[in-house]
């Protein structure tokens, strides 16, 4: 158990200095070669930071761990929205781009759905269902999903010349060998952070005897959305809000779309411990993100919105505790 716990505060240690290393690189390589801080968080940071949920997904999947393949999607996309995104708007309220309100927020929220309908078999396709199953051709569906993301993304990367916060900023200059080592080790320490985190909280968590579910749904969910968090805090308080709202909605669509397209194509993905409650609570966190970007029409994410993000996980976590 203490060995455990070392790992976990080390995991911890390696991702906080990985993503502000990673946000730091990525952001002055972007605007090196002009391409929109939106579209930083959407690609590179979103794909770095999803790392370990691939990973472990993949892995669980392979292992016939499928209830935490799924719940650690489910519970990172919840955890990237309710948690990530109210401690992000508690740091500093977001600015959330014209693009980001009308196409990724609305893409993130189509994702969520299209899991839910392709997962949740027993209940979109009547009787004849005998179990909820994510089978090979619906991960080969997501895959084609998320290469017309990556095709809407590449063709809006020199931004949007009428909406400012598109537009490249001033930035640091480092050298272009300074700038790859910062990707590299920033990417580096987070997929190592982040394996190290999740192995020792699991660990911890069978040691207590937790199901599957949960500890994919909470802990390894959690651990393998620090990334995130520490990547959307760093670069909140590094003034770059549009990196940190891309890399939540950016984050949730890679895990949908490649993620779970990518691990349902090797192996079909059983779904036992990830019920219908969780499946909503992750469409509601995407309409609640939506809601509060566009409330009022200023486009900011303010700090009492990011409060009720947070007690809406604190609500959610105190109910699947509740179920144990």
């Amino acid at each position: 158990m203490l060995l455990d716990l070392f790992y976990f505060v080390i995991g911890i240690v390696l991702i906080i200095a990985g993503a502000n290393y990673l946000t730091e690189g990525a952001s002055a390589l972007a605007r090196r070669f002009g391409v929109s801080p939106l579209v930083v968080g959407l690609t590179i940071v979103a794909f770095g930071t999803s790392t370990p949920e691939l990973i472990v997904s993949l892995l669980s999947a392979l292992k016939g761990n499928s209830d935490i393949a799924m719940g650690n999607v489910v519970g990172s996309n919840i955890f990237n929205v309710l948690v990530i995104g109210g401690i992000t708007a508690l740091v500093a309220p977001i600015t959330v781009t014209r693009s980001t309100v009308r196409r990724e927020i609305p893409l993130m929220l189509l994702a969520s759905l299209v899991l839910s309908v392709m997962a949740l078999d027993r209940v979109f396709a009547g009787t004849g269902a005998t179990e909820n199953i994510l089978s090979r051709s619906e991960g080969i569906v997501l895959l084609c999903f998320f290469l017309i993301f990556l095709t809407y993304t590449f063709a809006i990367a020199k931004g949007d010349p009428s909406d400012p916060h598109t537009a490249p900023a001033p930035t640091k200059h480092y050298p272009l060998w300074l700038l790859v080592v910062f990707i590299i080790g920033g990417l580096g320490g987070l997929v190592l952070g982040g394996e190290l985190f999740v192995d020792a909280a699991s660990s911890i968590a069978r040691t207590l005897g937790m199901s599957e579910g949960f500890i994919g749904l909470t802990i390894v969910a959690a651990g393998t959305s620090l990334p995130e968090l520490a990547t959307s805090v760093a670069a909140a308080l590094k003034k770059e809000p549009e990196i940190a709202v891309g890399n939540i909605v950016g984050s949730n669509i890679f895990n949908i779309f490649f993620i779970l397209g990518t691990t349902a194509t090797v192996t079909p993905i059983r779904i036992g411990g990830v019920s219908s409650l969780d499946f909503l609570v992750m469409s509601f966190s995407a309409i609640l993100l939506y809601v509060f970007a566009v409330l009022f029409g200023q486009r900011v994410i303010k700090r009492a919105e990011g409060a009720v993000l947070v007690l809406c996980f604190v609500l959610y976590t105190a109910y699947l505790i509740a179920q144990l």
